[in-house]
């Protein structure tokens, strides 16, 4: 069962929040990571996002205690109703920065496709298509490319996601922050080894020019590796 969503948009920390939870005891934490390299949680996730069925949330996250980065964080409202105890995170980070970051990793997978379109029915074909129906043409309208109307659709949706969960459920958090405010939103003790920091720029760089038939971006090193998972149940 989960009990905690992250709601931020990729490259505001949410590799480094997955780590943190982890290690504070919310793992298995779920991530983009796990769904690039699994069959079961890809077609799940291309029925949700790109044939807009409604999911059994417990199943898709059936051995999970946490949930960050996208798609979960597209769709943390009606997560958030399936599981009902659970507390949101929306890391966040300057806007400047998050798109710069997010231009020069994540954006990089979409124009380097468009170039050179990935073969028909591949993995990495269908990642572009759900992550574009999700991201690039959902929530940027097709307008990535525009810094501004990126950096303005950035910051209406963290308002809007602040704006409409109670205030006693969400931690708007930005991972430079350190153990302190998520340990205390979660009550549980800071650990004495410091704040993970992974996936920079650099690093998610050169993961996403070595993927090659990976079909999105390869978890960092010890990140997402052979932690015993519930078996995730097929949707109705």
């Amino acid at each position: 069962m989960l009990k905690l969503i992250n709601a931020g948009l990729g490259r505001t920390g949410t590799t480094s929040l997955q780590v943190a939870l982890e290690r504070l005891g919310l793992g298995p934490c779920y991530h983009m990571f796990d769904i690039v390299g699994d069959e079961k949680r890809l077609q799940q996730w291309e029925s949700i996002v790109c044939d807009g069925k409604s999911p059994d949330w417990d199943a898709v996250f059936d051995g999970y205690t946490s949930a960050v980065d996208g798609p979960p964080s597209f769709y943390h409202r009606p997560i958030m109703e399936a599981f009902p105890e659970a507390k949101l995170v929306l890391t966040v980070r300057d806007a400047e920065g998050w798109y710069e970051s997010t231009y020069n990793t994540l954006y990089q997978f979409v124009l380097k496709n468009k170039d050179n379109p990935p073969e028909e029915g591949s993995r990495q074909a269908r990642v572009l298509r759900m992550t574009t129906v999700m991201t690039w043409d959902g929530l940027f309208d097709g307008r990535f490319s525009d810094k501004d109307y990126a950096i303005e659709v950035y910051h209406r949706r963290n308002q809007q996601i602040i704006d409409s969960v109670a205030a006693d459920k969400l931690l708007v958090y930005d991972v430079k922050q350190g153990w302190e405010p998520l340990c205390g939103f979660l009550g549980v003790e800071v650990p004495a080894e410091g704040f993970p920091h992974v996936n920079t720029t650099a690093s998610m760089r050169e993961r996403m020019q070595r993927m090659g038939g990976a079909g999105g971006p390869i978890a960092p090193e010890g990140v997402g590796g052979p932690v015993p998972r519930a078996p995730v149940r097929e949707q109705g």
